[in-house]
């Protein structure tokens, strides 16, 4: 824990009154009305008064944000500097313990293995909308009926491997593995969220069947491709059809993009497609670009 020699007031200096923060007047840029110890209130030029507080972590300076003046005063903004120069103390980051409170705060006081899981899944803003849907269809038809209303710290690796057995007995070997990962991925959250010790679907490595290895069909003699093409180009079905035919080959594109392409993710002047994030596998936005001869089908 390190403190700059602005933390400290010098001797002689007048301390901050509450008259004094609330009289401030604003300037054309921002500044500082020192309160002793780092504290002071950050005088916006057009009013605002936000508390901060200056320390330096790790050889590093940074800002504690404490609140906005006068709805925090300046003796609550003094006792939560005085909180937060303890826990530099004690080794601990005030604006790290700060993010933690945060985030602990808004975590469900619900440990259910359901309350958690829909938890998780809220917090994957990351995931496509279809995976999101997917993950969330999964776990109430498969896994719920019977984890849902268990506490996520009772449940053990025979349990889980129960309910995967139903699923398994079933012939679905590929969806058995994906709700393992995705109940998987539920605990791991537990863990990382502070209320469960460890993941108890780490010990079904093996306990499971695995899918076989299914190879489409797919062409590679190019002359073999040419007919395919000379095929597609002699399709007479419906328009949309044919267009979207001539079309995937030009892009390489999933179908599932292709087919839900709208006008406006088209830029024909820069022969560019963007697709956005939300229709990606991964979440992320791709950008096409276009030859001449697919402008031409467009």
């Amino acid at each position: 824990m390190e403190f700059s020699k602005e933390d400290v007031p010098p001797m002689g200096a007048k301390q901050l009154t509450d008259m004094a923060a609330r009289n401030a007047k604003a300037k054309d840029k921002p500044y500082k009305l020192a309160a002793g110890a780092g504290l002071y209130p950050h005088v916006m030029p057009n009013g605002a008064r936000y508390w901060r507080m200056k320390y330096r972590w790790d050889g590093k300076e940074k800002l504690l944000a404490i609140g906005v003046y006068p709805e925090v005063s300046l003796k609550e903004a003094g006792e939560a500097r005085d909180e937060a120069r303890a826990k530099l103390r004690a080794g601990r980051d005030p604006s790290e313990h700060k993010q933690l409170s945060r985030l602990t705060s808004k975590l469900s006081v619900d440990t259910r293995f359901q309350a958690i899981a829909m938890e998780w899944l809220e917090s994957r803003g990351d995931l496509a909308q279809s995976t999101r849907e997917k993950a969330a269809w999964m776990l109430e038809t498969y896994a719920f009926p019977w984890l849902g209303k268990r506490q996520i710290n009772e449940i053990g690796t025979a349990e889980v491997l129960a309910v995967l057995r139903r699923l398994e007995a079933q012939e679905k070997i590929e969806s058995t593995q994906r709700l393992r990962q995705i109940c998987g991925q539920v605990f791991r959250y537990a863990v990382a969220t502070g209320r469960l010790d460890r993941d108890p679907t780490s010990a079904l490595r093996g306990a499971l069947k695995t899918a076989k290895n299914r190879h489409y069909a797919s062409i590679t003699d190019p002359a073999k491709v040419g007919e395919l093409m000379r095929a597609i180009d002699g399709y007479t079905g419906q328009l949309v059809t044919q267009c979207a035919l001539r079309f995937a080959p030009l892009v390489f594109t999933r179908p599932g993009e292709l087919r839900k392409a709208e006008w406006e993710e088209f830029d024909l002047a820069a022969k560019q497609w963007n697709i956005p994030g939300a229709k990606m596998k991964m979440g992320v936005a791709h950008v096409v670009p276009l030859s001449k001869q697919a402008v031409a089908v467009l």
